[in-house]
């Protein structure tokens, strides 16, 4: 979608005339529903004037085309602004322009593509304009159909109209970043006339705005050179094999992706398995095959965590992510058109939200948004891992919402279990002695899982990073019962203490790959950061929200830290007490069962609370 479009004669009059702001904060509110943000309509009114000098010269023909905001398929990203015409040949160029007013920026070396700038008053780190520009392009390369076939070159810049370089080792120029530069050029406060032949080498004629046209009424489709890329990804990796029933439905699902695709009625699949059963090794697959045979498709998930390591795991490289956009959040679908993917592949579906954004605000229905957008919609859900109040993801609610849509309904369900040492003996204990399902399996006397209780933490973290040291595939993890007060000073700071003098961080800030960060074992994760991963060996600290009391496993949801959101508005939305008691039981001892079904290989847990160390050490039928 385009917000604002023009030829450059009527831009430059609409700069002239100090309306183009006014006209494109129109246009977002009437395309995209919202009011515009005082610090951006600012940005409009300087960047824009900016580049109507830049146009202003009659190399640049009157009639080239202009498009201001211009939102990239896949993405919730804007394109600043793009020029099109013609070049001497009659092909059709189109000249992205990435926009900043920064006037100070700090080199960082050790991260691919990120720089630092001050940005509403603090410094903070983001990505380097030119590799923001470059990786545009390469999603419209990638995602745009009038792109790929028909004759539209892209050409990425930058404009930084408010920074003036250093005279000796500029740090936005630096080595660091010239892989980027190369591809998307730098332009700054003194090269408005060097921007105008670097725009006029490509748009030596007019077009009226056609190729901009083109380029926003273009299909969804991957392109041919990208399908090839995510199938080498694929081919070859074992992570991604795979077994018995996982191919049945594998196979059920791309059945009903070609039918669908071809013209059959919209869909949705429910893929029902609980811990290990593979769903989203399924759903990654999934994604490079579908992609592979032409289909726009895309995997998502409310928790970032698990997009953001299976995006890294697939791309194992730094260089610019073809990759990132196909991992979206549940809450890109808010104002995607009817049928806008053909595939969307939702993994964790239980952790599905009503509303999105930040302060939940947005958006009318999770559920209801991924069947709108996409013509078959493919949801991998165990209601047994809901562990948030806001968690709305249920076969019921996705049922409905089908209904309701006009979508075929149906289910299916992965049985085996690949985790916990395909023990489901384990699974069966661990939900009788966490009392979520009463089993015939009192104690865990025969289980080939490893599953150790400690009694002292030092020695629970000392054995998990002897496991790691293997192939970096063990970590530590608590139940959300310390405040995370290390967010801003890590360095100084810890958040879980025990007795003993026992201290550890929780997960670091400045990452978003946890689960395979290299020193991420010296930091336990939560919930939030490991539900839908998988590790060889899970080290789990009990908290006191977790407990043994008078024979029976007890809750208590006001040991949750202060920072953690889960039981946020529990009384709000269950006035009765014993409902809102049982449903934060529900949650907290959920939550239990997805720490301690993370390990492959094995599970060791540390018990704040001496009494439920012993009762699992009972259960368990062990001499210690």
């Amino acid at each position: 979608m385009i917000v604002y479009s023009n030829t450059k004669v009527g831009f430059e009059s609409d700069v002239l005339n100090s309306t183009i702001d006014e006209k494109v904060e129109q246009a977002v509110y009437e395309k995209l529903g919202h009011h515009t943000g005082i610090g951006e309509i600012h940005s409009w009114q300087n960047s824009l004037h900016r580049m109507g000098e830049v146009l202003s010269d009659p190399s640049i023909p009157d009639n080239a085309g202009i498009a201001v905001e211009y939102g990239i398929p896949y993405t919730p990203k804007r394109v600043d602004m793009i020029v099109s015409g013609k070049d001497d040949d009659n092909h059709n160029d189109a000249v992205i322009i990435e926009l900043k007013q920064w006037s100070e920026v700090s080199e960082i070396e050790e991260k691919d593509g990120i720089i630092t700038t001050t940005l509403g008053g603090s410094k903070v780190e983001t990505v380097h304009p030119s590799y923001q520009a470059a990786i545009y392009a390469q999603l419209l390369r990638d995602f745009n159909e009038e792109v790929q076939n028909g004759d539209i070159t892209l050409h990425p810049c930058t404009y930084l109209h408010n920074y003036l370089p250093q005279p000796v080792n500029d740090p936005l120029t630096s080595s660091t970043y010239q892989n980027y530069i190369r591809i998307a050029p730098v332009f700054t406060k003194h090269d408005a006339s060097r921007l105008r032949i670097f725009i006029n080498r490509f748009i030596k004629k007019g077009d009226d705005g056609e190729t901009i046209f083109r380029i926003e009424k273009g299909k969804l489709r991957p392109a041919k050179s990208l399908q090839d890329c995510i199938a080498s990804m694929i081919k070859g990796n074992p992570e991604f094999n795979l077994v018995d029933e996982q191919k049945v439905v594998y196979e059920m699902i791309k059945d009903h992706a070609r039918r669908t695709v071809s013209g059959g009625k919209k869909q949705t699949i429910i893929v029902c398995g609980g811990p290990g059963t593979g769903k989203s090794v399924l759903a990654v697959h999934l994604l490079a095959d579908l992609l592979s045979d032409g289909m726009s498709a895309a995997y998502v998930t409310r928790n970032a965590a698990p997009r953001n390591v299976y995006s890294v795991r697939l791309k194992k490289t730094h260089a610019i992510s073809r990759v990132d956009c196909l991992f979206k959040s549940s809450g890109s679908f808010i104002d995607a058109p009817e049928n806008a993917f053909d595939v969307l592949l939702t993994d964790e579906a239980h952790r599905l939200n009503e509303k999105s954004g930040m302060f939940s605000n947005k958006g009318i229905n999770q559920i209801m948004e991924i069947i709108h957008a996409s013509r078959l919609s493919v949801f991998f859900i165990d209601e047994d891992q809901q562990v948030i109040l806001k968690d709305i993801g249920t076969i019921k609610d996705i049922k409905d919402w089908a209904h309701r849509l006009g979508s075929e309904i149906f289910i299916t369900n992965l049985e085996s279990q690949f985790r916990c040492n395909g023990s489901d003996n384990y699974l069966s204990w661990l939900n009788d002695v966490l009392e979520l399902h009463p089993t015939a399996n009192p104690v865990l006397a025969d289980s080939t899982y490893d599953f150790r209780v400690f009694d002292n933490p030092y020695e629970l973290r000392r054995i998990i990073e002897e496991k790691n040291r293997i192939d970096n595939k063990s970590r530590m993890v608590a139940g959300y019962c310390w405040n995370w007060v290390s967010k801003k000073e890590n360095d100084q700071m810890y958040d879980i203490t025990l007795s003993g003098g026992f201290q550890m961080r929780w997960n670091l800030d400045n990452t978003k790959t946890w689960a395979i960060d290299p020193d991420s074992v010296q930091q336990a994760g939560c919930i939030h950061t490991c539900q839908g991963l998988e590790f060889d060996y899970i080290g789990v600290i009990i908290g006191p929200d977790l407990v043994y009391q008078n024979g029976k496993i007890v809750t208590n949801a006001s040991e949750r830290a202060k920072t953690d959101a889960s039981l946020k508005g529990l009384h709000k939305k269950y006035p009765d007490k014993k409902e809102a008691s049982k449903v934060a039981d529900r949650i907290i001892k959920n939550t239990y069962k997805v720490l301690m079904t993370r390990g492959m290989k094995g599970c060791y847990v540390y018990c704040t609370d001496k009494a439920l160390s012993d009762y699992l050490k009972h259960r368990l039928k062990m001499n210690y």
